[in-house]
C-alpha cells in the first residue's frame, strides 16, 4: 500500500467528516436494523438510488420484520418488487431471510463466516451489513469503491476480472477507520456516487483529492481499467394482448428458473423465418380464433446481456378450447394483483390508453 501511516489517518478523517457533513438523506440511513439495511443493499444492486427509495419504503411497510418477509407468498413478494427488475434478487433475499428466521431466531448474524453463508449474500452485501448495521471494520467493495480506490491508489488491475476484487478488499482493510467503519465504507460509496463519477469526476470538490495519486498525475478518467463485456444478444418478439368474448385476457407464467422467473406475461412469440405468421402460431398454441387485431406499441427492452425487440398487438379472439398449461384467462381486475415485468406493464398501459379512446 503506497500510503504513509500519517496520510492514512488524514485520509480517514477527511473522508469520514465529509460523509457526515454531505451525505444524502436516504430512508435506510435512519436505521441500524440489519434486516432493513440488507433489503436496501439488495435493492441498490444494479438500480439507481432515486428509483429504489419508493420501493424500499413500500417494501418495509409491507414486510417490516424478517418474519413478515419469510412468510410472504412469492406472488406478493414479486408484486412488491415489480418494476425493479433482476427478480432473482428478491427470491434470494427472501430465501436468506427465511434462513435467518429459522436458524438464527430472526437476528441477522453479526460476523462474516455466518452471514456469508446466507442465500444471496455475497462478500459486498455481507460487508455492508456488518459495517453499517453492526459498525464492524469489514470491507464492502462495490463498483463505486473500486473506482475511488483505483484512482486514489493508482491500481491498474482490470476490475472486470473477479480476482481483482481481492486487491480492493485488502486495500479497504488496510485503510478503514476502525473507529468509524460505517461512515468510512459509506463515505467511499457516496464519494463514488456523487464526486468520483465514471466520467468527468468532480475532483475539485473531492475531500480526499490531496491523497489521490490519479489526481496528482492528472488522469483520473483513465481509471479504473475494465475490459469490455461480451456482445449483446438481440431477440425479436411479437407480443399479444389477447381478449376473449368474456372480456378476459390471456396471460402465461414464465418458467420457475431463469430470466423473470415466475412473472406473468402476455403471449410472446419469437419472430421466425418460417412462413407461418405469429398470429398463426398463437392460434395453434393457445386454441384461439382471431376476430380482429390492432397495433399497439413497438419498443426495445434492454437487459444486462440481451435486448428484446418487441412489437405488440391487441387481438380479439374466440376460444376454441383450453390454452396451454402455463396460461390462464384473467379479468382486468385480476391482472392488478399479478407481478408483470416492465415490458409487459408498458404494453398493458398502451392497451389501456387505446381502450380509453374508444
Amino acid at each position: 500500500m503506497n500510503f504513509h501511516y500519517q496520510y492514512k489517518k488524514q485520509f480517514q478523517e477527511a473522508l469520514v467528516q465529509w460523509f457526515i457533513r454531505e451525505k444524502r438523506d436516504l430512508p435506510w440511513r435512519h436505521t441500524h436494523d440489519p434486516y432493513k439495511i440488507w433489503v436496501s443493499e439488495v435493492m441498490l444492486q444494479q438500480t439507481r438510488v432515486d428509483t429504489v427509495i419508493p420501493y424500499y419504503n413500500r417494501f418495509i411497510e409491507e414486510f417490516p420484520t424478517p418474519e413478515d418477509l419469510a412468510q410472504a407468498p412469492e406472488e406478493k413478494l414479486l408484486k412488491q418488487w415489480e418494476g425493479l427488475g433482476y427478480y432473482s434478487r428478491a427470491r434470494n433475499l427472501q430465501a436468506g431471510v427465511r434462513e435467518v428466521v429459522e436458524k438464527y431466531s430472526s437476528t441477522v448474524p453479526d460476523n462474516r463466516p455466518e452471514i456469508i453463508k446466507l442465500k444471496g449474500v455475497g462478500p459486498y452485501t455481507a460487508g455492508a451489513i456488518l459495517s453499517i448495521a453492526y459498525n464492524k471494520a469489514e470491507h464492502a467493495v462495490d463498483g463505486n469503491v473500486m473506482r475511488v480506490l483505483s484512482r486514489v491508489l493508482l491500481i491498474k488491475e482490470d476490475i472486470a476480472l473477479p480476482k481483482t476484487k481481492k486487491i480492493f478488499e485488502q486495500a479497504v482493510m488496510e485503510l478503514i477507520d476502525p473507529a468509524y467503519p460505517s461512515e468510512f465504507n459509506q463515505g467511499l460509496m457516496e464519494l463514488g456516487a456523487l464526486i468520483c463519477t465514471p466520467t468527468s469526476p468532480k475532483c475539485l470538490l473531492c475531500p480526499v483529492r490531496e491523497f489521490c495519486t490519479a489526481f496528482q498525475e492528472g488522469r483520473p478518467e483513465e481509471l479504473p481499467i475494465k475490459t469490455k463485456k461480451t456482445k449483446m444478444k438481440d431477440l425479436f418478439y411479437d407480443v399479444f394482448v389477447v381478449q376473449n368474448e368474456k372480456k378476459q385476457f390471456l396471460l402465461e407464467k414464465r418458467p420457475g428458473k431463469g430470466l423473470l422467473a415466475n412473472m406473468w406475461q402476455f403471449p410472446m412469440i419469437e419472430k421466425s423465418t418460417t412462413p407461418k405468421t405469429s398470429e398463426g402460431s398463437l392460434a395453434d398454441t393457445y386454441n384461439v380464433e382471431l376476430v380482429n387485431r390492432e397495433n399497439l406499441l413497438s419498443f426495445k427492452h434492454i437487459f444486462s446481456h440481451l435486448t428484446w425487440n418487441m412489437e405488440s398487438y391487441y387481438l380479439n379472439v374466440e376460444q376454441n378450447g383450453q390454452p396451454t398449461e402455463s396460461s390462464v384467462w384473467f379479468t382486468e381486475e385480476e391482472i392488478k394483483a399479478l407481478p408483470l415485468p416492465v415490458p409487459m406493464q408498458k404494453i398493458w398501459a398502451a392497451w389501456k390508453e387505446t381502450e380509453a379512446k374508444h
